[in-house]
């Protein structure tokens, strides 16, 4: 049973409230209602989560069987294809399984469950940058010591701290939304149960809400930029200490890939954090969080191989190998 429509788009007072039902599932919202087009989509989306999905594996293939790539800065690529394929997992399968079935329904239990995975593995891929960019620091800044720095355990313990961080923002989100009582409407305006739209559907004035809203995810985003940020000023500072104009596009062209990667997760979620704000379009904001939650998955392995030589020509010798 789901929520009254009477009590739709706007909060209820307290006798109103105890007449509603408990919500026991949310409505998604479509992408596109034209019944030509949900072939054209179902198609589109398959296809892209399939290329997502298969080019993570390939990279992950390739550095797990090239002793070439047993280094730290390839152990971050290999964790963050594995976190990219969780990722996209969370919500394209979801919305391949409605366009096919014309459904966009989803159960209380499953849109929290979707919401908890959503920021697991897109907590894990900030992370994860974060470590890469301090990798490519100490490769830059220290490369003498680069080795004893970055041993086996400490990438270990990057990854684990990624893992503890991703799964602590996941479960303070989980408990404050299982503490709504009531909702202002069962539509989510977007096709994917967002942390953001559900912490709008809510009626109370928690302060955990605001916690939640304003501390925890200023607190994640701002340590990753942060670091990142930090990390590339003082590459950049070291970098302009070389005296040969190719010994700079040398060093630089190591942080080449990475800094493309950041660029499209950061710009592509700034882009939909600002275009919520100031477009009142649900579409707008739903067709612009394609971007960091298919497209970028998608295109962070075509980064990676077209270039990186290295893995290039471990995907060739594993190609080789396959033969």
């Amino acid at each position: 049973m789901t929520q009254q429509r009477t009590g739709l788009n706007k909060c209820p007072n307290n006798t109103e409230a105890q007449n509603l039902p408990v919500v026991s599932q949310f409505h998604l919202m479509s992408l596109s209602e034209d019944p030509e087009l949900q072939p054209i989509l179902f198609g589109l989306f398959l296809l892209m989560y399939v290329v997502t999905v298969l080019g993570n594996l390939l990279i992950i293939l390739a550095v797990t069987s090239d002793s070439h790539l047993h280094n730290p800065m390839y152990f971050f690529i290999s964790n963050l294809s594995w976190s990219d394929i969780c990722f996209i997992s969370t919500t394209v399968p979801k919305m391949i399984w409605d366009i096919q079935n014309q459904s966009r329904e989803i159960s209380y239990v499953s849109c929290l469950t979707q919401m908890s995975m959503f920021i697991i593995f897109g907590c894990m891929d900030s992370m994860l940058l974060t470590a890469m960019a301090y990798d490519r620091f100490v490769a830059i800044c220290y490369p003498l010591h680069y080795t004893t720095i970055m041993n086996p355990h400490l990438c270990a313990l990057l990854v684990l701290l990624s893992v503890l961080a991703s799964l602590l923002d996941s479960q303070v989100h989980n408990l404050v939304v299982q503490q709504f009582t009531y909702f202002k409407d069962i539509k989510i305006s977007n096709f994917f149960c967002d942390p953001s739209q559900l912490l709008n559907l809510d009626c109370s004035e928690m302060f955990a809400k605001i916690i939640v809203t304003q501390f925890i995810g200023a607190f994640f985003g701002l340590f990753s930029t942060s670091g990142i940020f930090l990390s590339y000023y003082k590459i950049i500072s070291s970098i302009q200490r070389v005296p040969s104009t190719s010994g700079k596009y040398k060093a630089f062209s190591t942080c080449g890939s990475h800094l493309s990667v950041v660029c499209l997760f950061y710009g592509t979620s700034i882009g939909v954090y600002v275009g919520s704000t100031v477009s009142n379009s649900p579409k707008n904001c739903a067709v612009a969080s394609l971007m960091y939650t298919v497209v970028t998955p998608m295109l962070n392995p075509f980064i990676y191989s077209l270039r990186n030589r290295e893995i290039k020509s471990a995907l060739w010798r594993l190609l080789q190998r396959m033969i």
